[in-house]
């Protein structure tokens, strides 16, 4: 169903944050603009309190001697409170710096300094601890404000100061002139960066790109334009706000939409929130896309018989239909997916997308047969976000659809199979990296952005197809080309596998390293007797690994032989941001895992059967724990026509302390 183009502002004339903003108080100030989650109950803030609340933090930035060119660090939950003291910042002419909630100090440390941040805005008193563990080290932060006041009595450092506080110098400052804002923002100029926005950081630490609100507000009109929002449109987010994906949806392109920004009260109750407010807009990661299929299928396992036997029929005819007519089955629409729709709250959806990273096509195909509007995005920080989206009546589930109408995309030095690497560029496209220029020219060559992606045009429609990062593809010693990111993907749709990372450029073999989703398997476990006591010791569980083995062998089936998992093991831990595995967007950090899981891949190489492990792990609140335990390596033998040996005894000596 096609939508009607609604009419957006003049981005030419409204070139910032605040100027829109203004725009929407002026002309609907009743309206909702934000809902936040609290204590139950949802709280509605109307254009109008959007618009007086940033009036009254930038007014009090002001008493902060925080202006143009300043760098204001924003750290914690998404919360309107956030958006907030992002459009203040704008309003002085400062540049905000998002910081995802889950840092760690050292992370935050280097921000700050590499920044030069000269006050930070926190939710509450964890973030406060956070900045002032480092605060001594960075001698550019001279304010640390605070939104929530709870638990900060004890504190006397002179930098903090409360948001409310801070509000009322605001309130000061406009009863000696009320007309102060006003001639901030109409000062307010769109070419000026406005944001900074940390890159993902894979390889080393993140960088910053700066993005002019002038250039990025014009790039999601684009955005619009390719995937319509109406003014009362609800969007719910769950994406971390420094995130340029949630940039997008709950500051620019709200702003210009006027659609609703929705604000769970936490991560647990977010399925449950989401289906209170019924959103016509979703935009998930794939990991969350993944983990809200494999509930699915868990919660599959508690239904009756007859039920099991709906789904299954029901999966099989919509999975069918999708593969070879491109549309869902309505047998089994009404049989099955329609409930499902209504469960998880997507019934007025019109847009859903997915970012960040690929998304197995088992996993599109399954939310495509439910009738749930799925598109995947295709970009990078630096080009304002996405830049390329399927259209409404062309989803190709192998591809990243088509550009959009202000951006360009083409192929350099394509191989005989038409394979490169991808470039870009958009009017959307960042000024620069902050304070790294070498970086700059190195992505940016003749105006076009270096993705450091492989992929191609497919020739039937002029999709995007891309394959994986250029320094990630890899050959077998046999010359046998592979994407370890398509096998990842292909494992996580199995409901039990959290994250994988496949192995095997100038191996003889493709190899494994399997984390198990705990959540969803210590459930199995429980329904069927099997005693454990944490991660570590059900992971090395025998009967999990008959499981895991069955998941790895179905993959397999699948995939042409010479890319074919030969051998995995179950990792005795989850792969964590914290620990420098993972980026804060949960992308594979293959540098890291090399360097610090080597004896373990060189194991996988070799003919031992067991790894043992003796190592210490940190948990969050600081506590750490010694694991002893030997991990299993399963070897999948597809030279022989039997199926693997499944284990028959538990991994020896496993043990945590």
């Amino acid at each position: 169903m096609k939508t009607t183009q609604p009419q957006y502002p003049d981005i030419t004339r409204y070139d910032t944050y605040p100027k829109l903003l203004a725009y929407n108080a002026q002309h609907w100030p009743d309206e909702v603009a934000m809902r936040e989650k609290e204590f139950g109950i949802w709280i509605e803030y109307t254009w109008r309190d959007y618009q007086i609340s940033v009036e009254r933090f930038a007014l009090g930035l002001t008493t902060l001697e925080v202006g143009r060119s300043d760098v204001v660090g924003i750290i914690g939950t998404n919360r309107p409170e956030w958006v907030h003291a992002e459009l203040a910042t704008h309003a002085v002419g400062g540049m905000s710096l998002g910081m995802f909630e889950d840092s760690l100090s050292e992370e935050v440390a280097y921000l700050l300094n590499y920044a030069e941040v000269k006050a930070v805005m926190c939710e509450d008193e964890e973030q406060v601890d956070k900045i002032l563990e480092v605060v001594n080290q960075c001698p550019s932060v001279q304010h640390i404000i605070y939104h929530d006041p709870r638990g900060m009595r004890k504190y006397d450092d002179p930098r903090l100061i409360s948001q409310e506080d801070l509000m009322v110098r605001g309130d000061q400052v406009r009863s000696r002139d009320s007309d102060t804002y006003r001639r901030m923002v109409a000062a307010g100029d769109g070419e000026e960066v406005a944001t900074l926005i940390t890159t993902s950081g894979t390889t080393s630490n993140p960088k910053l790109a700066m993005m002019k609100s002038g250039r990025f507000l014009g790039h999601c009109l684009a955005y619009l334009r390719a995937d319509p929002k109406l003014p009362g449109d609800n969007y719910v987010s769950v994406l971390p706000l420094p995130w340029v994906m949630d940039q997008i949806y709950v500051v620019a392109q709200a702003l210009i939409s006027r659609s609703v920004s929705n604000f769970v009260e936490d991560s647990e109750t977010m399925m449950s929130d989401l289906r209170e407010i019924g959103p016509n807009s979703v935009m998930f990661a794939p990991r969350v896309w993944e983990i809200i299929a494999s509930d699915i299928k868990v919660r599959m396992m508690d239904a009756s018989p007859l039920k099991r036997l709906l789904f299954n029929l029901g999966m099989k005819w919509g999975m069918r239909s999708i593969e070879e007519r491109g549309r869902p089955s309505q047998p089994a629409y009404w049989l099955l997916f329609r409930a499902l729709k209504d469960r998880l709250g997507f019934t007025f959806l019109r847009s859903a997308s997915t970012a960040g990273a690929a998304l197995a096509p088992e996993t599109f195909k399954f939310f495509l047969a439910m009738g749930v509007p799925l598109r995947q995005l295709y970009g990078q920080t630096e080009l304002a976000g996405s830049y390329t989206v399927h259209q409404a009546d062309d989803v190709d589930y192998d591809t990243a659809g088509v550009a959009f109408d202000n951006s360009e995309i083409r192929i350099d030095q394509p191989d005989s199979q038409g394979v490169g690497e991808i470039l870009a560029r958009s009017s959307g496209m960042f000024a620069g990296y902050y304070k790294n220029e070498e970086a700059t020219c190195e992505t940016v060559r003749d105006g076009w952005m270096l993705t450091g992606d492989a992929g191609y045009i497919k020739k039937s429609n002029g999709h995007l197809v891309v394959i994986d990062r250029i320094a990630d593809l890899a050959v077998t010693t046999d010359g046998a080309r592979f994407s370890p990111q398509y096998i990842e993907n292909k494992l996580k749709f199995s409901p039990f596998i959290a994250e994988a990372v496949a192995m095997g450029h100038q191996r003889p073999y493709l190899t494994t390293m399997i984390c198990i989703r705990f959540g969803i398997l210590s459930k199995w476990a429980e329904q069927r007797g099997i005693a454990f006591t944490n991660y570590t010791n059900l992971a090395a569980h025998p009967r999990v690994y008959e499981l895991i083995c069955r998941e790895v062998e179905q993959v397999n089936s699948t995939l042409p032989e010479a890319q074919r998992v030969r051998k995995f093991l179950l990792l005795y831990k989850e792969l964590d941001p914290d620990d420098g595995e993972l980026t804060r967007t949960r992308k594979i950090r293959r540098g890291v895992i090399r360097q610090k899981y080597g004896d373990i891949i060189e194991a996988l190489y070799s003919e031992q059967e067991y790894v043992h492990v003796d190592t210490t792990i940190a948990f969050q609140d600081g506590t750490k724990a010694r694991i002893r335990t030997d991990l299993q390596v399963v070897d999948l033998a597809p030279e022989q026509s039997q199926p693997a040996q499944p284990v028959s005894q538990p991994a020896p000596g496993t043990a945590v302390s």
